[in-house]
């Protein structure tokens, strides 16, 4: 017996929320996947933050901490 047919490759990317803070504000990023919170991280403390969301490259500005959170934040509980 013969089998034909596709085997596709799954990857599963892995969103959540960042979170990030500058001086006295709090930006939250919903629904973001690991890698560009990844890149967020790494910028860290730099003056310009940067990622590219929704096609558009998006400066934060100078953030430190930033953090993540898996899935997004249930605003009703607070997390």
């Amino acid at each position: 017996m013969q089998m034909k047919g596709k085997f596709v490759k799954e990857v599963l990317i892995m969103c959540g929320t960042a979170i990030l803070f500058k001086d006295q504000d709090v930006t939250i990023i919903e629904n973001i996947g690991k890698d560009i919170f990844n890149d967020l991280k790494q910028q860290c403390g730099c003056s310009h933050c940067t990622c590219k969301l929704e096609n558009k490259i998006v400066d934060f500005g100078h953030v430190s901490p930033v953090y993540w959170h898996e899935d997004d934040i249930d605003w009703d509980y607070g997390y």
